[in-house]
């Protein structure tokens, strides 16, 4: 009976890319400390949002490897969470809303970063969309990487916190039913990102033909369970907003989450996955795109 393989964690990369988080945060709060004292909260962050990002994007191009970049679309959320309940947040006491928001954002980027360190294999991989980037893009896929693969994420965090500043700064009405459906709708969208990625992760360590679709659990009634996971999230948090009262364009957030995976995410996902796998096309015909619906029955 041969021993089970035991995966080698890339351990000195792991380092790196800590090294790259801490110098972000450490210039991210630098930033924080010069901004203008009349500045809104908002603008604060997306300053020193900017500079972290501008930290992180220089350790890329050092490496040459845009991955650096990935852990930081669920560290994001809760280190600015965090400020806003601690920073222009702490005036008043912690309540109800804050602890159960910034709870459920936190338990998001322990989830999301755990499942990102699990499967990166180190420096010496880029993820497959970067690697298709560089080959379109050329002597421009730097300024590309920046502009489009660093920045362009990070600004899309932002809007989706945008409802955070009403749910844990601002004093708003009590906690009560919309904050019960916002926990409800935020802690399910975590569940099934965490199922769906556990389920397509169990698929492809089995061992399976080139081609392959993975049509088990979430996957057999959605062709992208995470991403639905994903945009639910960014709505649970535009509900707790809408508990505390948040204006009209905090809904920016998930609605620009929408449109970036139904636009661009997904589109370049399928277009691999029909290249890939020769039955694409008709799975794509019998199971949702992105909200978990029961499949269609195969015709003969």
């Amino acid at each position: 009976m041969s021993s089970p393989v035991v995966e080698k964690r890339p351990w000195s990369g792991f380092a790196l890319v800590t090294v790259a988080y801490v110098a972000g945060l450490v210039v991210a709060a630098a930033v924080l400390r010069v901004c203008p004292a009349d500045w809104h909260p908002l603008w604060k962050i997306l300053a020193a949002d900017s500079a972290a990002t501008i930290a992180v994007f220089l350790f890329s191009f050092a490496n040459d490897n845009t991955s650096f970049y990935d852990p930081y679309w669920s560290v994001a959320p809760a280190i600015i969470g965090a400020w806003l309940v601690f920073g222009p947040g702490e005036a008043r006491h912690v309540d109800a809303r804050q602890l159960v928001a910034l709870g459920l954002v936190t338990f998001y980027a322990v989830r999301l970063t755990f499942n990102w360190a699990r499967g990166w294999q180190g420096l010496k991989h880029e993820d497959w969309r970067y690697v298709d980037f560089r080959k379109k893009t050329g002597k421009l896929y730097w300024l590309t990487s920046f502009f489009g693969l660093h920045y362009f994420p990070t600004v899309m965090v932002w809007l989706g916190c945008l409802p955070l500043y009403a749910a844990l700064v601002e004093s708003g009405p009590a906690f009560g039913l919309i904050d019960g459906l916002a926990a409800v709708v935020t802690f399910g969208a975590i569940i099934i990102e965490t199922v769906a990625d556990e389920q397509l992760r169990n698929f492809r360590r089995a061992k399976r033909e080139d081609g392959d679709i993975c049509n088990v659990g979430l996957w057999a009634w959605s062709r992208h369970p995470n991403y639905f996971g994903e945009i639910s999230f960014w709505v649970g948090l535009w509900l707790f907003g809408v508990a505390a009262g948040a204006p009209w364009w905090a809904a920016a957030g998930w609605i620009s989450m929408v449109v970036l995976f139904a636009g661009a995410s997904i589109p370049m996902a399928e277009k691999r996955s029909l290249a890939r796998r020769p039955h694409y096309a008709e799975h794509q015909k019998r199971v949702s795109m992105l909200i978990p619906l029961p499949p269609k029955k195969q015709t003969a």
